[in-house]
């Protein structure tokens, strides 16, 4: 997903300490690639491996090379770069464009920022910024938490008692990260961060009580900003006649984002402990991720006792 240099710029003017110099009517176009480039070569003349779809990032080395060039050479090795049709140029160091580059920017139509940072340190944030603004994210129907350093996204009907819920279980010390509407982002290598709307980041609906600030109640500690899914649990009206699984020898998944979670439907029942349920869930969760399996190891045990009867 390609961003535009405005979104860039909203993201981007504080964390990267980002200005406009020129060019603000042409903030509509797209960054093409999500690296940066720095155009010290193609200055030189050379472009068989000119990355014109990225970001051009002028360093010290670049203004060094440009100074020590006359006005009539620079404005001709500059423009050879502008012809390739840059998406915008960006000055690190907080240094004051060149009148070539200024004029060249402005015939062209590229934009022209300025930051702060120094080359390095810029090109890092920038391309992690860029990476965070493409990545698929979605906005799903449930309420998250973080119980033991897992992240558990409980969804169910309206009514089922996710929030009541997830209260039980802030009072039991766990941090609530979001209330029945949860954003998540997926990240390099698979991992899908969730986080709640800014609107409602920290705040509950309780059926019968309403809105509720919950590190005021709770204290700090009782809220996450974000944390990573790490399995999805549904809430269910129970139903007598239905199959439920009873061994969890052969789990459930879903698809979040392109990435599969573990996925426990869990049957909601009047004096049935939902909290002590969704806690031990978790936990055994997090047995398993350290490789102690209770319901694959009964079933070997099983197995075991069952061979060693029939051999006699």
């Amino acid at each position: 997903m390609a961003i535009t240099l405005q979104k860039l710029l909203e993201a981007g003017e504080e964390r990267l300490a980002l200005e406009l110099i020129l060019g603000g009517e042409h903030l509509g176009r797209h960054i093409g690639e999500k690296a940066l480039n720095r155009p010290g070569l193609a200055l030189t003349g050379f472009f068989q491996y000119f990355a014109q779809r990225r970001l051009q990032v002028f360093g010290l080395s670049e203004f060094t090379y440009l100074k020590s060039l006359s006005p009539a050479e620079r404005e001709k090795r500059l423009r050879a770069v502008f012809e390739k049709d840059v998406p915008a140029m960006i000055i690190a160091r907080n240094r004051n464009p060149l009148p070539e580059l200024r004029a060249l920017a402005e015939e062209y139509g590229v934009p022209l920022f300025r930051t702060a940072m120094i080359t390095s340190r810029f090109i890092n944030e920038c391309t992690l910024l860029i990476e965070e603004l493409t990545a698929p994210r979605d906005r799903i129907q449930g309420t998250m938490l973080e119980i033991m350093g897992i992240g558990v996204l409980l969804q169910g009907k309206a009514g089922i008692g996710k929030s009541e819920t997830a209260l039980s279980l802030i009072e039991r010390g766990y941090s609530l990260v979001a209330d029945d509407i949860t954003e998540v982002i997926r990240k390099s290598a698979g991992r899908v961060v969730a986080y709640a709307n800014e609107l409602t980041r920290y705040h509950m609906e309780i059926r019968g009580v309403g809105i509720v600030h919950v590190p005021s109640l709770f204290g700090v500690a009782s809220i996450r900003r974000e944390t990573t899914l790490d399995l999805v649990i549904n809430l269910h009206t129970y139903e007598n006649d239905a199959e439920e699984d009873r061994t969890g020898i052969l789990p459930s998944d879903i698809d979040v984002l392109g990435v599969k979670f573990p996925y426990y439907a869990l049957p909601v029942s009047p004096g049935r402990d939902m909290a002590n349920i969704v806690e031990v869930t978790a936990l055994n969760h997090k047995l398993k991720l350290l490789g102690h399996d209770a319901a694959k190891e009964l079933d070997e045990k099983v197995m075991e006792t069952f061979l060693r009867k029939a051999k006699k």
